[in-house]
């Protein structure tokens, strides 16, 4: 027995009429007939009466349409499922995230992706660069939102946003009342520093940028998360550069002022195993550069 079988009798049981029947089947009334047939011969039982005149479903008949029904809307409802599975409408996604990440992109990817995805769980982890790549390798998250442009074998980076540094300063700070710093009159300002260990390439950045302007930054204090740094420079422990994003993050005691010289900008990137081929990380991917309007590969290094 096959499919097509049952919709053969589904329809002539619906029609009682084996002309009718095949109209709506867009075939010849003798082949369905035949089937129909074949169909009562391998399961050995009469499904229909049969006159000159009419057609009627037997008992067995009936109690054989009710059941398939059944079987072709399981099907369907199969059908269904598996084809929302290949469109990444369904399933579960783990996302690693900066902390940073929520004052600028991240809020807007998931309202969006939420709308157009709901039967999809998200699972979301706040993590250092460092660590989300080390629950990539772990599968333990499935994309990772890191502030660092990583080279790192089996894991794909693309660019998603970049954004300008800007110096996070104690409002009494004597700099407070300039519109605009220079990275000269820093050298012998106290720094608040993001750990190497943690994201290696934005400490690199901001020792460069210091070297550049002919100091090596003096290191106050160090610490993981961005709202931690802002929160030790409302203390008074120091300055810091932070990405332009934060200054959504409203902390009272700290004013943000952008930097007279030019300086490389900071990124946010998108990372994920390269051969990992699952529809609910190629959905997000898609939706994520959607929603950023950022081209992929654009501004990679």
């Amino acid at each position: 027995m096959e499919l097509r079988h049952l919709r053969y009798f589904v329809t002539v049981a619906e029609e009682l009429h084996f002309g009718r029947a095949a109209q709506r089947l867009q075939m010849a009334q003798q082949p369905l007939s035949r089937q129909i047939q074949e169909l009562e011969a391998e399961i050995d039982v009469q499904l229909f009466h049969r006159t000159t005149r009419q057609v009627h479903l037997t008992e067995a008949g009936k109690v054989f349409l009710e059941r398939s029904y059944l079987v072709l809307a399981q099907l369907e409802q199969a059908i269904e499922a598996t084809q929302q599975i290949g469109r990444g409408e369904v399933g579960r996604l783990a996302i690693g995230f900066v902390g940073s990440a929520t004052y600028t992109v991240l809020p807007d990817i998931l309202r969006v992706f939420r709308e157009q995805f709901p039967a999809v769980e998200l699972r979301l982890h706040e993590l250092t660069t460092a660590q989300q790549i080390q629950a990539l390798y772990d599968k333990q998250i499935d994309i990772g939102i890191v502030r660092s442009a990583i080279s790192e074998p089996g894991l794909s980076v693309e660019c998603i946003l970049q954004e300008s540094l800007v110096l996070a300063l104690p409002e009494t700070h004597p700099f407070s009342t300039q519109t605009k710093v220079s990275l000269s009159t820093l050298a012998s300002e106290l720094f608040i520093l993001f750990p190497a260990k943690m994201g290696p390439i934005f400490y690199e950045q901001i020792i460069n940028i210091c070297q550049q302007a002919g100091f090596r930054p003096k290191v106050a204090q160090e610490a993981v998360q961005m709202q931690t740094i802002i929160g030790l420079v409302a203390a008074g422990l120091g300055i810091a550069f932070v990405p332009a994003s934060l200054q959504n993050f409203h902390r009272s005691g700290v004013i943000y002022r952008p930097l007279q010289e030019q300086t490389p900008k900071t990124g946010l990137y998108l990372t994920w195993r390269q051969h990992d081929s699952s529809p609910v990380i190629s959905a997000f991917l898609g939706l994520a550069r959607k929603t950023t309007q950022w081209e992929p590969n654009r501004g990679d290094t």
